[in-house]
């Protein structure tokens, strides 16, 4: 495998991210982003998308709670 495609970016069901090598199974819970390739280029991508690092059920019950 080359040096620049060794890793991928995934995502749990709390949409939070992480890196995982590519020739292994992912863990569960853990899904596919669509994004490979080097490790740095990967924690690059996750910098750019990944820009609320609560977890989604924390996200869910305050917008709840704000509109109510």
């Amino acid at each position: 495998m080359s040096e620049q495609n060794t890793h991928r970016v995934v995502r749990n069901d709390e949409e939070q991210y992480s890196i995982w090598w590519n020739d292994r199974d992912l863990p569960a819970g853990w899904t596919a982003e669509g994004f490979t390739g080097s490790q740095d280029e990967c924690l690059a991508h996750i910098e750019t998308v990944w820009t609320d690092m609560r977890p989604a059920s924390l996200r869910r019950r305050m917008a709840e709670q704000a509109a109510a």
